[in-house]
């Protein structure tokens, strides 16, 4: 009978992967992060233990949509008190925030809770070329 392997905290060896994401469909990459942060990859990938790993983004200001979700897809929030709902294209937010689009796409691919809260601190996003995460020695990703 085959038993159930589960990861433990002393088998789980991170690594930092570095994504390009010029050029790049935003759905299609954070797809990827997703599963880069939550350690799907991995063959020791246990669903309640963080077994993924760190992943730096540069470029961000350069992803790309597809159709025409630019100018027709809207980032919504609500403040809590009255008249506090607020609409932000994506446009408006791509060019204002690059790092907030691509960090609540992969944010709301993540597990709920405390679990996601950690996975997400993993995810480092920079809109140019510059990270100041050399030390990590990041493995270039091809997404």
């Amino acid at each position: 009978m085959q038993k159930t392997y589960l990861a433990k905290k002393q088998d789980i060896k991170m690594k930092w992967y570095l994504v390009d994401a010029e050029g790049k469909i935003l759905g299609r990459l954070a797809t990827r992060i997703a599963t880069i942060l939550k350690g799907k990859h991995k063959p020791i990938f246990s669903p309640h233990i963080d077994t993924g790993d760190g992943v730096i983004v540069i470029n961000a200001s350069k992803i790309k949509v597809t159709g025409k979700k630019l100018k027709e897809k809207l980032y919504r929030k609500h403040s809590g008190y009255p008249g506090g709902f607020k609409e932000v294209p994506l446009e408006t937010l791509l060019k204002k925030s690059p790092q907030t689009v691509i960090r609540l796409a992969v944010k709301r691919m993540l597990p709920l809770g405390p679990l996601g809260r950690r996975m997400l601190k993993k995810l480092k996003i920079y809109p140019d070329d510059k990270h100041p995460h050399a030390g990590q020695k990041p493995i270039i990703l091809e997404v």
